[in-house]
């Protein structure tokens, strides 16, 4: 099984206590989860936060830590002959917690006992927001708490010390990053070797899941975005033939094998050349991304390098006459989100978008800083000052879509800046999307991985 060593964990529940001071901790793990009937799962992936604190990545687990006893515990499942026979020997409770670092386990049973009688006496017990429905069940038996109401109670003061220790990513932690992005950055190659003229996007994306797989034994971190309709965002859809003069954003990454994940975004010209109108807005992009990646220091508010990024692309667009109008005043009223309407950028780490199962506004703001209501800015994940440590996607993007340009047109929105007659010439255009993993360091950033084709001659010439 794939691990840091046990010291990680220790510290790093060390420092867990140390910041909620008392209490009992309860940290659930995921059960396998049914496809179509009980025996046929999908691909286990188990709970980031337990794999932060405990490392141990099977189903059935769960733990708990007593602040006050200052006393570890693990509780699972012996494996029985079935489990042998049907999936291979597994190691011992005791052997796993082991490896965790702790030296008390119990059997799953016990794990009611204990916290009813906690609960009886009144102690405290923390838990962290459920994202999957049988685990806000099994928060409903062991605490009695209505399931309705179950992360309404979830721990505001437990949510808040894991992602203070969490955000913040070490050397080893980077080192996982960065073997993720290894792999990504061949699934990137591939996919612009491969797209030709009369081949399935699916045959593509085969292609880097299968070496995703290969390379890691892990699923991939979230679904691939590969689609030749780069207007639509999150696209789920790989089924177009792709065509000559077909833009193409591949907006994928990998798992490394402790479950840190990458996510880059690249976008290319099918043909292998781009068209001049591809190429002027996908220059407006890459000047953006990299005028917001210059930007990227300790201090610096997230939200402040995501109007920087707007700015630029709405430039861009005033350059070709699609925007008009004083810049600083369209972009402050929200009229570049017609064709930005997603948030710059994320955290990065056990998750794509890190530690959003505990409440994106944990993650991305703070009590001073809250998000913004308008469309566009308002979906901006990650908008606090950044710290040495985190790290972050920068991922702006350039998009015609039609609809939303119909439904702008028809009410007159931002008729003072936004030229909807020129704007016709790109109603079938798609979108541009190019996103990089970037550490903040204490003096400055640094893009992680190794360099994946951006500039347009790179992109040509891998393309081609």
């Amino acid at each position: 099984m794939n691990m840091f060593s046990a010291d990680v964990y220790i510290h790093r529940r060390q420092k867990l206590k140390e910041d909620l001071k008392s209490g009992i901790l309860l940290f659930l793990g995921n059960d396998e989860s049914p496809i179509n009937y009980p025996d046929n799962h999908y691909a286990f992936r188990q709970d980031s936060s337990f794999l932060y604190f405990w490392g141990i990545g099977l189903p059935g687990l769960a733990a708990i830590i007593d602040i006050n006893a200052n006393r570890e515990t693990v509780f699972g499942h012996e494996e029985t002959l079935e489990h042998i026979i049907f999936a291979g020997p597994q190691p011992s409770l005791s052997e796993l917690g082991l490896q965790s670092g702790v030296t008390k386990t119990a059997s799953a049973d016990q794990l009611e006992t204990t916290l009813k009688s906690a609960v009886k006496k009144g102690r405290k017990v923390h838990f962290l927001p459920q994202y999957r429905p049988a685990n806000v069940l099994k928060i409903h038996l062991l605490l009695g708490i209505d399931a309705t109401m179950v992360n309404r109670n979830a721990s505001s003061a437990f949510i808040k010390a894991v992602v203070a220790a969490r955000s913040i990513k070490t050397d080893r932690e980077i080192g996982q990053i960065e073997a993720a992005l290894d792999i990504a950055s061949d699934m990137h190659a591939i996919a612009m070797k491969m797209s030709k003229a009369g081949i399935y996007e699916k045959e593509v994306v085969g292609a880097m899941a299968g070496l995703a797989y290969s390379r890691s034994g892990s699923s991939l971190p979230y679904p691939v975005i590969f689609t030749t309709n780069g207007h639509i965002l999150h696209n789920p859809d790989h089924g177009n033939k792709m065509r000559e003069g077909d833009l193409v954003i591949n907006d994928s990454g990998a798992e490394s094998p402790l479950h840190y994940a990458s996510d880059i975004t690249r976008t290319f010209p099918v043909s292998g050349k781009f068209t001049r109108k591809q190429a002027e807005i996908y220059s407006i992009v890459l000047e953006a991304q990299e005028a917001a990646i210059e930007h990227i220091r300790p201090g610096v508010e997230y939200r402040e390098i995501h109007v920087i990024a707007a700015k630029k692309l709405a430039g861009g667009l005033k350059a070709l006459g699609l925007i008009k109008g004083n810049i600083d005043d369209a972009v402050a009223v929200g009229a570049h989100a017609l064709f930005f309407p997603h948030g710059l950028g994320h955290m990065l780490g056990l998750d794509v978008h890190d530690m959003e199962d505990l409440g994106e506004d944990y993650v991305g703001y703070t009590q001073k800083i809250k998000r913004s209501d308008q469309f566009g800015t308002s979906y901006l994940r990650l908008a606090k000052a950044l710290e040495p440590g985190f790290v972050v996607t920068v991922e702006p993007g350039l998009y015609f879509i039609p609809k939303l340009i119909d439904q702008w047109k028809a009410a007159k929105n931002f008729v003072d800046f936004i030229n909807y007659d020129k704007l016709e010439e790109y109603r079938h255009f798609g979108g541009v999307r190019i996103e990089d993993d970037v550490l903040v360091l204490k003096d400055g950033r640094r893009v992680l991985g190794m360099p994946i084709p951006k500039t347009i001659e790179e992109v040509e010439t891998l393309s081609f």
